[in-house]
């Protein structure tokens, strides 16, 4: 048996609300042990999901400010737009995910900041794209709590 990183994650925050935190003292300790076995799961949630998620967050960034050039007339914004097109994440470890993810929300802000100055239809229907793939996005991040 090869236990994962998750299970054991699952597994150590059930022994410490099941086991430990009914010994300790009523008050804080108690209730940081509770706060400590709700971290554990999120982290075992995040050991599972979350590389796959912030890869499917990346590439969805990456077709959305593809989409979104069309929508550019500034020279200088759709340069960063072009140069962002045939990028791909460095790898799957959590920290080149995450700093990839930051230079495309920098990106993204910028063209959302740029559509916000233009009032027409086209910039109209930017910025709602805009905003349906940040709501997924933040929708796609929410971790559960156990049980739930």
């Amino acid at each position: 048996m090869k236990p994962e990183i998750d299970k054991i994650l699952e597994t150590t925050a059930m022994q410490m609300m099941m086991q430990i935190a009914p010994q300790l003292p009523p008050g804080y300790t108690q209730n940081s042990t509770g706060l400590l076995t709700m971290l554990l799961n999120f982290c075992a949630q995040e050991y599972e999901n979350g590389a796959e998620m912030r890869a499917s967050e990346n590439r969805e960034l990456r077709n959305l400010l593809a989409e979104l050039e069309a929508s550019v007339e500034d020279v200088r914004l759709r340069v960063k737009l072009g140069a962002v097109m045939g990028e791909r994440d460095a790898s799957l470890k959590i920290s080149d995910l995450n700093y990839s993810n930051a230079e495309l929300k920098k990106l993204l802000i910028d063209v959302q900041t740029y559509l916000e100055t233009r009032s027409d239809d086209q910039a109209k229907l930017a910025r709602r794209e805009i905003w349906a793939v940040l709501k997924g996005s933040a929708k796609q991040r929410l971790l559960k709590l156990p049980g739930m």
